[in-house]
């Protein structure tokens, strides 16, 4: 999916724009879903890809929403990130590119993964199942 600037700007709010388009990230314990308990699937804000769904969400304490796997090993894109004097790994919207987050592996969660994909609420839409 390919959009200019513009149209973004027009599609998203300034909060969801700094996120998704200019790899912002909101401030912890802050955002939508951090504590949500809700079954369904977490798709892209900006394009509506489906990018994890709930049973993945688990509890880190973090202060943003974590899942051990996305719902598709297509639906996100890791890039090395060496933002802030760090060396990460961003997580991408597949379809359209935006930023979600970060995904951290090796912290000792009991998940089946070993891996924490940090996401900004902002960047989700949770469609509740049914």
């Amino acid at each position: 999916m390919v959009k200019s600037d513009q149209q973004w700007r027009e599609q998203l709010s300034p909060q969801e724009y700094a996120v998704l388009r200019e790899a912002a990230t909101e401030r912890p314990f802050t955002g939508e879903y951090t504590d949500t308990k809700t079954e369904g699937v977490y798709e892209c804000r900006a394009c509506g890809a489906e990018l994890f769904r709930s049973d993945t969400k688990f509890e880190s304490h973090c202060g943003w929403p974590s899942f051990y796997d996305p719902a598709d090993t297509d639906a996100v894109i890791l890039r090395e990130d060496r933002t802030m004097g760090m060396v990460r790994t961003e997580v991408q919207c597949a379809a359209c590119h935006s930023h979600l987050g970060h995904v951290f592996e090796g912290e000792g969660y009991a998940t089946p993964t070993d891996q924490r994909y940090c996401i900004n609420s902002i960047s989700l839409k949770l469609v509740p199942a049914r």
